[in-house]
């Protein structure tokens, strides 16, 4: 796993240059904004159980009938199965933020899991809207933390970057 300033240094040290003004204002960048980036990461830390539960009950209230019958969250065990999928988006996302760089979300995540939903017929169109949920709770709750929402751009960035992996490839996303 990388960080947005390995990865920087990689890139440079694989050119033989060193770092120019752009890589070093990348650099400033990213530190500038480590506080907030921990902040959320301790949010997450702290309060993972209930930023799932609030997601998720958001979804559910938006698509009552994924827990009827034939829903993809009806029986324990799928109900079950959509948590655990929701708190390990949540997991990766907390460290895509600290890091600052989002490949470890393909590399770990996106990359085969298109293929495992499409194999086990789970539509990714309500697993894209649970994770857009989760980002929304954690900056709702960074700004109740009183954190300007203007600040927060970079805390759905991993959010995004999900929803958005995982949207490109699903056709019956509604």
């Amino acid at each position: 796993m990388r960080d947005a300033i390995t990865g920087l240094i990689g890139r440079y040290d694989q050119l033989g240059r060193y770092l120019d003004p752009s890589a070093i204002a990348t650099i400033e960048g990213y530190l500038s904004e480590s506080a907030l980036r921990i902040q959320a990461v301790e949010l997450i830390n702290c309060e993972a159980t209930e930023i799932v539960r609030e997601a998720s009950q958001r979804l559910f209230v938006d698509d009552p009938e994924l827990l009827l019958p034939g829903g993809m969250a009806y029986t324990t065990r799928r109900l079950a199965a959509c948590l655990r999928d929701m708190d390990y988006f949540l997991r990766y996302a907390s460290y895509a933020l600290v890091s600052g760089d989002s490949s470890i979300l393909n590399e770990r995540v996106l990359n085969g899991l298109d293929d495992t939903y499409k194999s086990l017929s789970v539509p990714t169109g309500p697993t894209v809207r649970s994770i857009v949920l989760l980002g929304d709770v954690v900056v709702e709750r960074l700004v109740a933390a009183g954190i300007p929402q203007d600040r927060l751009a970079l805390v759905k960035q991993p959010f995004e970057h999900l929803a958005n992996g995982l949207a490109i490839s699903d056709v019956r996303q509604r």
